[in-house]
């Protein structure tokens, strides 16, 4: 669970280091309040948004070919491990 949360909010964080990091390769400091005023803020969380919703549904299609989960149980007095069939 907490692993599908921290990637969604890596994926959202994106824009936002990549404007941060594009204002350092100008060689402006980037934390300045002139540079982040409401509509750039808007438009990243907007950037944001869309990556985090583009990559939730790219993960979900890319693993939808595992198949079903069978637990781990114990089979003839021996432990099986769990596993998609």
């Amino acid at each position: 669970m907490w692993r599908a949360v921290v990637e969604t909010a890596l994926l959202f964080i994106t824009p936002f280091v990549a404007y941060a990091l594009f204002h350092v390769a100008q060689r402006r400091w980037p934390f300045v309040r002139e540079l982040w005023h409401g509509r750039i803020v808007s438009l990243l969380t907007i950037a944001g948004l869309l990556v985090a919703i583009i990559g939730i549904v790219t993960l979900g299609l890319t693993r939808l070919n595992q198949g079903a989960y069978v637990p781990a149980h114990v089979e003839n007095g021996k432990l099986k491990p769990g596993r998609f069939e």
